[in-house]
């Protein structure tokens, strides 16, 4: 699967997308876990008091992760694809 990140995460990673390949029947907690162990400055721009920074959007296909019921214990799939936001400011 792959990430797609904007803005400054994609500068603190050097490239605007990583692919990932997370345990069998990954969660979006999984994938989230590759892409820190591949890129590990993001672990501290992404994650406030060990959860996902209230100002960060996680998507999963273009939806809200937060808007799920099961939040980062959502399943994800192979060709599924997972986006870092941080916050936009401008005018």
């Amino acid at each position: 699967m792959e990430w797609k990140l904007f803005a400054d995460l994609a500068e603190t990673a050097g490239e605007k997308r990583v692919a990932v390949d997370p345990a069998p029947e990954p969660t979006v907690e999984d994938a989230l876990e590759a892409l820190f162990e591949s890129h590990p400055a993001l672990r501290d721009r992404v994650l406030a008091d060990g959860e996902v920074a209230d100002h960060v959007n996680l998507l999963l296909n273009g939806e809200s992760v937060t808007d799920r019921e099961s939040g980062l214990g959502t399943q994800v799939e192979s060709g599924d694809e997972l986006a870092l936001f941080p916050p936009v400011s401008g005018g």
